[in-house]
């Protein structure tokens, strides 16, 4: 399979000729071309867009290099700039760990933020028949029935980027970072290629032991193509998981929203504005795939997540055949907990694991943090 890569730099002018510049954080953009295997475009060469945090210092030598190189994978609906690269002060994890030393990427799967969106993502007709009001005059027929993307197209999606990063910045392998259906593509990824995988750092992972190992027999299956979220839905959501004052800034969800119109600028114009996603028919994390991970493996479970509940995580941590992981239980955080008031503890701790895979001190077992 060919995969043709390019990228367009933000970069600050003159960092070369001034050393103070050193310490600056960058961002990067990168746009990675992949032979597509979603079924509605399967074989045309699409745009993963790629962004990169890191320090200007490493840039100028070409990465951070070793062992620290890190991707982050998005969940269900918010792509991965959004989630992960909150601009405003202290809520980026992205700047957290690239400010520590890494060199940081996160990639939009298709169908997300500043990736390729196929054209079916366009007509609104191909919402649930009960979500179509707010759009069109009277209900309509979809031009598409089937479920948009795969896990394997997402996986062959992450392929094709840490490929890019790996001959980029010149290493083996790559730490994964993924959150809530970030796990299953993150983690079913790392299962089936650990010689490409250095360490795992799992957000609320989207486990379901007893889930299919394989495709479904027709693919792409018929369903739904694609989903959206209004921004009363996304208030909505994360208010019912709030169990302790304080736990997020409103100033900081409607930033964060703020952001998520941004990365879809058509369905910025839908009604008073959604963000949207495609459905994606997903199999292959579960517990077989669970029993052949061996990289050391944090996973994090949010004291008051409503989406993935933290039984759940726990489930995938008494699967998973890894010799050194943690299960860390967070108090005082939502399925959102990376923009909640304990995002800094669940920084460090990623931090902790990506350098020497112990946290704190501890290389296995549970911990609480935040109570």
């Amino acid at each position: 399979m060919r995969r043709v890569a390019f990228a367009a730099a933000i970069l600050a002018l003159g960092i070369a000729a001034s050393a103070d510049d050193s310490g600056r954080t960058l961002t990067i953009d990168h746009y990675v071309r992949v032979k597509s295997t979603v079924p509605a475009i399967a074989g045309q060469e699409v745009p993963i867009y790629v962004r990169e945090r890191v320090l200007a210092g490493a840039a100028l030598r070409g990465g951070a290099g070793g062992d620290r190189v890190a991707l982050f994978v998005h969940g269900a609906g918010t792509p991965a700039e959004v989630a992960f690269d909150v601009p405003q002060a202290d809520y980026s994890w992205m700047a957290f760990l690239a400010n520590a030393g890494f060199d940081v990427f996160a990639m939009d799967t298709t169908g997300y933020g500043r990736s390729f969106r196929p054209a079916a993502m366009n007509d609104p007709c191909n919402l649930a028949k009960d979500r179509q009001a707010p759009f069109v005059k009277a209900p309509c027929a979809p031009s598409y029935g089937h479920a948009l993307t795969t896990i394997a197209s997402d996986w062959n999606d992450i392929d094709a980027v840490i490929d890019y990063i790996r001959a980029l910045r010149r290493v083996e392998r790559v730490s994964l970072l993924g959150w809530s259906l970030g796990g299953p593509r993150a983690g079913g990824y790392a299962s089936q290629h650990p010689e490409k995988v250095q360490k795992l750092v799992l957000l609320a992972p989207a486990y379901n032991r007893g889930g299919a190992a394989a495709p479904p027999a027709k693919l792409p299956p018929d369903g739904v193509p694609m989903n959206t979220q209004s921004r009363e839905e996304f208030f909505a959501n994360w208010d019912r998981q709030v169990g302790c004052p304080a736990q997020y800034e409103p100033a900081v969800a409607d930033a964060v929203w703020r952001e998520m119109i941004a990365s879809d600028p058509i369905g910025a114009t839908w009604s008073t504005g959604v963000r949207r996603a495609p459905q994606t028919a997903t199999w292959g994390f579960n517990a077989a795939a669970a029993a052949k991970m061996q990289m050391p493996t944090m996973m994090i479970a949010g004291q008051h997540d409503k989406q993935v509940p933290p039984d759940r995580v726990r489930e995938f941590y008494a699967d998973l055949a890894a010799p050194q992981k943690v299960f860390v239980d967070l108090a005082c955080a939502s399925h959102n907990a990376m923009w909640e008031k304990n995002r800094l503890l669940l920084f460090r701790a990623s931090l902790d694991w990506l350098t020497a895979a112990v946290v704190p001190g501890a290389k296995d077992g549970t911990l609480r943090l935040g109570y």
